[in-house]
C-alpha cells in the first residue's frame, strides 16, 4: 500500500510537470495581434526614479481635502528598456484624474511615447507598485503555510497552479478563437482535481468532491447560458465591447462566448469550497459509523449543506456587487427610473452572474452528498483504493 501510494505521488508530480510543459509549449506558438503598432511610433512603461524634485506648485483641493492640483517639476533617470541610464526633467501635471505626488528618490513608471530613435516623451504614470503587490503575496502565502502546516504550502501550489492555468492557457486559448465555454470548463476540470488531489491526495472524499463540484459549475454555466440567451445579452453586452469587438476581428476570439465563460470561473471557488465541504463531513460520519445506510449519508450532507447555503451564497452576491460599486453609486446618483435599472445590460449580468452562481452553490450540495454517500462507502472498503495515509506533496 505504501509503495501504491508513492507511486501516485510520483505520477501527480509527472502530471504537474507535463501541464506545465504543455502551458510553456502552448505560449510558444505565434498568435496575432491587435491594433499593432508602426515601427517608429509606440508607447512603453518604464522604471525610472526621481533624483530631484527641482520645483513644485501644489495645493489641496478645496472640495477634496485629501488630494492636490498642480504641478511638479522632476529630474528623473530611467531605469529599464531602451533609454535606460537616461536623465530626463519632465513635468509632472497634477489633478484629481491623476494625483501622483513624487519625492526625491522615490521610483516611479513613467510612460515613454515614442515617435522614432531620436523623439520620445517622457511623462509620469504610476506610483511603482509591484514590489508591495509582491510583498503581500509572499506575506499571505507565508502565513498560509504557517498556519496550515504541510497541508497550507500544498493550498499555495494549488493557488500558484490555478492562477498559472488562467494567465497561461485560459486567456490564450480565448485570445485564439477557442470557444470560452470549452475553455473555461477545461479550466474547470483541470483546476478542481489538482486543487482538490494536492490538498486531500486520493482519496474517496477528494473523488466526490471533484465530480460533484464540476457537475455543479457546469450547471450553473448552462443555466446562465440559457438565462442569457433568453434575457438577449451576451459578451456583446458588457461595457468593454467597443475594444473586445476590435480584439475579435483581429484574433478569431469569440466574443459571444466570454460572458458565460466568466461566469463559470466566478462560481468555481464558492462551489469548489462547499464541495470539500460536504464530501468532507459525508466522510467523518462514515468513519463515525460504517453501519450507515446510504440514504443516511446522503442525508447527513444536505443537513450540513443547509447551514452552509445561505452564507455562501450571500458570499457570491456580495462578491459580485463590490465589483460594480462604482456602478451602482452612479446609477443611484442619476435616480435612473425602475423600468430602465432592471433592464439594463449591467444589472441584467450582474443578475445572471450572481443567480447561477448560487445556484450553482446550492444544487452541489444535493449533487456531492448523493455522490459521496455512494462512492465514500465503496471506496474506504476496498484496500487497493483506500490510501488514507498517501497524499500528493
Amino acid at each position: 500500500m505504501l509503495k501504491s501510494g508513492k507511486v501516485r505521488v510520483v505520477l501527480f508530480v509527472l502530471l504537474l510537470l507535463l501541464i506545465s510543459l504543455f502551458m510553456y509549449l502552448f505560449n510558444q506558438s505565434p498568435e496575432k495581434t491587435y491594433n499593432e503598432q508602426n515601427d517608429t511610433s509606440y508607447t512603453k512603461y518604464e522604471k525610472a526614479k526621481v533624483l530631484k524634485v527641482i520645483s513644485e506648485e501644489l495645493e489641496k483641493d478645496s472640495a477634496r481635502g485629501d488630494l492636490y492640483h498642480g504641478s511638479q517639476e522632476l529630474e528623473v533617470k530611467i531605469l529599464s528598456g531602451e533609454h535606460k541610464g537616461t536623465v530626463h526633467t519632465i513635468t509632472n501635471n497634477i489633478s484629481i484624474y491623476l494625483n501622483v505626488i513624487v519625492k526625491t528618490g522615490q521610483t516611479i513608471i513613467v510612460s515613454v511615447d515614442t515617435a522614432d530613435a531620436e523623439n520620445y516623451l517622457v511623462n509620469v504614470y504610476s506610483y511603482y507598485r509591484a514590489p508591495l503587490m509582491f510583498a503581500l503575496i509572499l506575506l499571505f502565502f507565508a502565513v498560509l503555510w504557517g498556519i496550515g502546516g504541510k497541508k497550507g504550502l500544498k493550498s499555495v501550489v494549488g493557488i500558484v497552479f490555478t492562477f498559472a492555468s488562467i494567465i497561461y492557457l485560459f486567456i490564450p486559448m480565448l485570445y485564439r478563437g477557442y470557444s470560452p465555454i470549452l475553455a473555461s470548463v477545461l479550466i474547470v476540470v483541470l483546476t478542481t482535481c489538482i486543487t482538490l488531489l494536492l490538498l486531500n491526495g486520493w482519496s474517496s472524499k477528494s473523488i466526490a468532491a471533484i465530480l460533484g463540484t464540476t457537475i455543479g459549475v457546469i450547471i450553473a454555466g448552462i443555466i446562465a447560458y440559457i438565462s442569457g440567451n433568453l434575457a438577449h445579452v451576451s459578451g456583446y453586452s458588457t461595457k468593454e465591447v467597443e475594444i473586445l469587438i476590435v480584439v475579435a476581428d483581429d484574433t478569431g476570439m469569440q466574443l459571444k462566448g466570454l460572458l458565460f465563460a466568466g461566469i463559470l470561473l466566478s462560481s468555481l471557488g464558492a462551489i469548489i469550497d462547499v464541495g470539500i465541504s460536504i464530501a468532507s463531513s459525508v466522510y467523518e460520519v462514515y468513519l463515525a459509523n460504517t453501519k450507515l445506510s446510504k440514504k443516511e449519508l446522503f442525508l447527513s450532507g444536505i443537513n450540513v449543506g443547509r447551514d452552509m447555503m445561505g452564507t455562501m451564497a450571500n458570499t457570491l452576491l456580495l462578491a459580485f456587487t463590490g465589483t460594480t460599486l462604482a456602478s451602482l453609486m452612479i446609477l443611484y446618483a442619476s435616480k435612473v427610473t425602475f423600468n430602465q435599472l432592471t433592464n439594463m445590460n449591467m444589472i441584467t449580468i450582474e443578475v445572471i452572474q450572481g443567480i447561477t452562481g448560487c445556484f450553482g452553490v446550492v444544487l452541489t450540495i444535493p449533487i456531492v452528498a448523493f455522490i459521496s454517500s455512494r462512492v465514500i462507502p465503496n471506496f474506504e472498503k476496498n484496500p487497493a483504493l483506500n490510501e488514507k495515509a498517501e497524499t500528493p506533496s
